[in-house]
């Protein structure tokens, strides 16, 4: 009886182990699902970021932030290598300690990660240890992981997250940050473009406009702000004879004049740039194409009364009449005056404006070359 007994418990004790075991692996099943739907709902924030009209830098913070908040990390610091040297693009880190963070990659401990593109954990084994990096700070971080960034096997920089706590990182999933270490390479790869054309940005030294570049960047956040906007080209289209009859100096100064009086009577809404040599391209943000058209022919009409001439030296040689010098005589001088072509067309939000001004180019490069007009396409 007492046999039975004991067999009959061993049963059930196989039985609760089978089924703990069994119980344990749906947990374990549940637990992968649920980061893996963690880990989508992140690639999904990160991926909004990047697609939201922002600049790289406040996408890049905000991704960072998604970091710190999903995964409770204390410190996350993002450093990306821009071609001439390392820069910060995220960090919840005090900036006195931001001049250590850009120099890891020449710290002897991170150059095996860096070489090998492998991942780097270090930590503290008592307060009074401090990481190998850390100059004079001793409190903030107490163990660290170290995460070398390459975009298709090129070098690009580093991420690097922090605890105040040693040992924080013993048992972290490292799959888990792994996607988010791909997360944060592809987000980077995306804003890539868009961080070359924030850069790319240069001011003309004649007219002191932005180039066509601005258009690309932080003139479109502004131009989105607005269902649809007129954009007009327009060219100075005897700039050629202007130079060759008279100088390229006064080619200069004709292109500056007419930036000047556009300048003045541009609202603080419109965008205004000098797009490629004697083209110019105004955005009136917010405004239909018809609305623009009494302006544009008021804007045409006082640039081409424009009337230049050379200045002279006043002690060049004298014109002779009939054997005689004549240092009195009144020349007649011949002034340059540009001509102009416009062309309008219509902006509408969210779409792509450098294919816009591209067909406007296109338009105002093909006309007659005589064409002196206000045209909308």
């Amino acid at each position: 009886m007492i046999i039975l007994v004991i067999a009959l418990l061993v049963m059930v004790i196989v039985v609760l182990i089978i089924y703990n075991v069994h119980i344990q692996k749906k947990i374990e099943a549940f637990n992968n699902l649920n980061d893996r739907i963690n880990n989508l709902s992140v690639l999904q924030d990160f991926m909004k970021v990047a697609g939201e009209e922002d600049s790289v830098e406040n996408k890049l913070k905000r991704i960072n932030d998604i970091i710190i908040d999903k995964y409770d990390i204390k410190y996350s610091t993002i450093v990306v290598f821009n071609g001439a040297e390392y820069v910060i693009k995220a960090s919840n880190v005090d900036a006195k300690h931001h001049s250590t963070l850009v120099n890891l990659h020449n710290e002897e401990i991170f150059q095996d990660s860096v070489a090998t593109a492998t991942p780097k954990y270090i930590t503290v084994e008592n307060d009074n240890e401090k990481l190998p990096y850390q100059k004079s700070e001793m409190g903030r971080a107490k163990s660290a992981m170290f995460f070398p960034l390459y975009i298709d096997n090129i070098y690009i920089g580093y991420w690097i997250m922090e605890s105040g706590q040693m040992h924080a990182f013993d048992k972290v999933d490292t799959t888990i940050i792994e996607v988010v270490k791909d997360n944060i390479i592809s987000v980077l790869q995306t804003v890539a473009y868009q961080d070359t054309i924030e850069n790319i940005d240069r001011i003309d030294e004649f007219t002191e406009l932005h180039s066509a570049e601005f258009l690309y960047g932080k003139a479109k956040k502004v131009m989105d702000q607005f269902a649809t906007s007129a954009v007009c080209m327009f060219k100075i289209i005897n700039i050629k004879e202007i130079n060759e009859n008279f100088s390229r100096q006064m080619g200069n100064e004709i292109i500056t004049q007419i930036a000047d009086i556009v300048k003045t009577k541009m609202s603080r809404e419109y965008i205004f740039v000098r797009y490629m040599g004697p083209k110019f391209v105004i955005v009136f943000s917010g405004v239909e194409e018809v609305s623009t058209e009494q302006f544009l022919k008021d804007l045409k009409q006082e640039i081409e009364e424009l009337a230049l001439v050379e200045e002279y030296d006043e002690e060049e040689t004298p014109v002779e009449i009939d054997g005689e010098k004549d240092t009195n005589k009144d020349e007649i001088v011949e002034a340059a005056s540009p001509i102009m072509n416009f062309v309008v067309s219509t902006y509408y939000k969210g779409t792509g404006i450098e294919q816009l001004t591209k067909r406007l180019e296109e338009y105002i490069d093909t006309a007659p070359a005589n064409e002196s007009q206000i045209n909308f396409i």
